[in-house]
């Protein structure tokens, strides 16, 4: 610990002193590990590789579903107790202020111990030794509402009494993370019951904190390391699926204005059991612009969701793009999108139809009431803003989509339209999204596929059966 200064280095041998002595945990606290586990559960995939800083005795890790399983703490007291636990996992003493590990990890979770740490800003910066662009840490650390409750038990000998600690808030952690290597991708409000009592926990923690996310016993952030690519804008290859449905005057000119990007782009136009010519206008488009990357393909299932997955199936590139055939979403706009997912700065591109002036006629006032809520309700349900889930444009890596895809069972094949489905399982991975404002245009050709009072209540419907999977859990 040469490399500490004197005040870090004390503060590590007294807690490391104070653990070491310390009694396994108690019924209770290990109740409140397995309610914990079953959140983390829901965030951490079983395929993946674990690394726990400040594991204590394991009583955490031995719930987790992964099969790959990492712990380190500053105790050998806690490592023994921790290998008796879990002989198949991987435990070392160590201070995660200076962090010595010869791999990285999938996930990193630090929980309710980033308060005792010397130094929290250093640990996540030790962090990022073990970590890659695709892995995740997430932490969860107590509310400082519930400081004084904690004082009040520790005083009566309800609590043991732990060394000093920092009682970090949620704004504290977020800027520690931002000043190290870190960015915060979402943060989740969790139980607020932290007992597993029967009936009551279930209604404490599923059905009554939702509402009451401020009241919470344990605060999550998940976070990623803050993007640094060495890419060049034209080392990604793009692929642009257009569903067409009745959109025979839009095809040639999706063709023009999509402008080329990255280091090539192709077309792929699903058409839809069109009324129209649109399939005989692709075809006709296709011979015309020979030396373009042009795939056709006729839909084999219906709803546009479902013309988006057939699509990328048959996709190619690196980057995969969704582009509406009546061209509301300007194709010239799309390099915008390319450059957020190439450099990193977003993982999923949400277009934002709500954030300029839109051309009188492009929606209808109702239907703007509708996008708005819904952009509130994912922005509370998903943990991350997002400002217009409806617009048609999302944009996406291929490797991150056919995880979406993998993965797509946990929520179901129900959404006919593909943005929900895609938002849900960008959210399930833990993907950072952002929007990109664009300039919403009026159609010029054909009318709205869109029913709005019917495909509404599906959306609704929709939006409640996600709810249940990710905030009422």
């Amino acid at each position: 610990m040469h490399t500490l200064g004197k005040t870090v280095q004390q503060h590590l041998l007294t807690t490391q002193n104070h653990f070491d002595n310390s009694p396994d945990i108690k019924p209770a606290a290990f109740s409140y590990r397995c309610i914990l586990a079953h959140y983390y559960n829901l965030l951490i995939p079983e395929n993946a590789s674990v690394l726990e800083i400040g594991c204590g005795g394991g009583d955490l890790l031995i719930h987790l579903n992964s099969k790959d399983k990492t712990g380190i703490d500053a105790s050998i007291t806690q490592i023994n107790r921790a290998k008796a636990k879990l002989p198949d996992a991987r435990f070392e003493q160590q201070f995660a202020e200076c962090l010595k590990l010869n791999r990285t990890y999938d996930y990193i979770i630090i929980s309710d111990t980033l308060n005792f740490v010397a130094d929290a800003q250093l640990v996540f910066e030790q962090l990022s030794a073990v970590a890659t662009p695709e892995t995740r840490l997430i932490l969860n650390f107590h509310n400082n509402l519930w400081h004084p409750i904690h004082s009040i038990a520790s005083s009566f000998g309800f609590r043991r009494h732990n060394p000093s600690s920092s009682w970090l808030s949620p704004n504290d952690i977020e800027n520690l993370l931002e000043l190290s290597s870190w960015e915060s991708i979402k943060r989740q409000s969790r139980i607020f019951w932290p007992l597993n009592t029967p009936v009551i926990a279930a209604l404490f923690n599923r059905y009554l904190l939702p509402f009451l996310p401020w009241a919470s016993f344990s605060v999550f952030e998940i976070a990623r390391l803050r993007p640094k690519t060495n890419l060049t804008l034209n080392s990604l290859s793009v692929s642009v699926i257009i569903p067409a449905r009745n959109e025979a005057g839009n095809i040639e000119a999706a063709v023009l204005r999509t402008p080329q990007m990255g280091k090539w782009t192709e077309l792929i136009f699903v058409e839809g059991h069109s009324k129209d010519n649109t399939w005989d206008e692709i075809e006709r488009v296709k011979l015309n612009y020979p030396d373009l990357k042009i795939k056709t393909m006729r839909q084999t299932g219906k709803g546009k969701g479902n013309a988006v997955r057939e699509g990328f199936a048959a996709a190619s590139g690196d980057i995969l793009m969704i582009l509406d055939a009546d061209l509301t979403m300007p194709p010239e706009e799309l390099p915008k999108f390319y450059s957020a997912v190439a450099e990193g700065k977003a993982e999923f591109a949400n277009g934002s139809r709500l954030v300029y002036p839109m051309e009188k006629g492009a929606m209808q006032f109702l239907n703007m009431i509708a996008n708005k809520f819904f952009g509130l309700a994912f922005s509370w349900l998903l943990g991350q803003n997002i400002k217009d889930t409806l617009c048609g444009t999302k944009v996406l890596r291929r490797d991150h989509y056919l995880r979406i895809a993998d993965n797509r069972a946990y929520f179901g094949e129900f959404d006919p339209f593909g943005d929900f489905d895609l938002l849900f399982g960008a959210d399930k991975l833990n993907l950072k999204i952002r929007d990109i404002p664009i300039r919403y245009r009026e159609r010029t050709y054909g009318s709205t596929n869109i029913h709005r009072w019917k495909h509404g209540a599906l959306l609704l419907r929709m939006l409640v059966f996600a709810a249940r999977k990710i905030k009422f859990i």
